[in-house]
């Protein structure tokens, strides 16, 4: 394995761990500091959870192209979890409930509320939900987080790509 390879596996785990520290700051700050999630919250929780799976995957497989793809594919998440993130905020947040949106049916859908409840069950209402944590909107540091995110996996395929040039 080349060495820009190599450099790109090692972005893609520092995705996942990223990913996964968003997903245990969230859980703090919900059992800890009361701040309870809204089915939005929960579907970004969810969207950083796969995010971490296939980098970590990535990670593990050892071809250029295993990579290559595993990158495209947490890009791909990362701007789903952008844009939960902008519409928790700017729609979802506005409104007095959101049973039922999109974020609802997927989790109740995959039954992960059930599952995992402390991980994944939805407490709050969209518009309860609205908090600031340091001042800063909660629904934007999901958003930057998904933007390193992104951008860790996009400067892995830079660097994966690097070599084939």
């Amino acid at each position: 394995m080349s060495a820009e390879a190599a450099d790109g596996r090692r972005l893609l785990a520092a995705a996942a761990l990223l990913a996964l520290l968003a997903v245990g700051v969230a859980l703090v700050t919900e059992h800890a500091m009361d701040m309870r999630p809204c089915p939005w919250c929960v579907l970004q929780r969810l969207e950083f959870v796969v995010i971490a799976l296939v980098a970590a995957v990535a990670w593990l497989w050892r071809s250029r192209g295993g990579l290559l793809f595993s990158s495209a594919l947490v890009i791909g998440l990362a701007n789903l979890g952008l844009l939960s993130a902008l519409w928790q905020h700017f729609v979802a947040a506005a409104s007095a409930s959101c049973n039922l949106t999109l974020a609802d049916r997927i989790i109740g859908a995959l039954q992960l509320d059930s599952l995992l409840p402390a991980v994944f069950a939805a407490t709050a209402s969209c518009a309860d939900a609205k908090v600031t944590l340091l001042g800063v909107p909660y629904d934007f540091w999901s958003l930057s987080v998904f933007v390193v995110v992104e951008g860790l996996a996009v400067w892995a395929v830079l660097r994966t790509m690097r070599r084939a040039a």
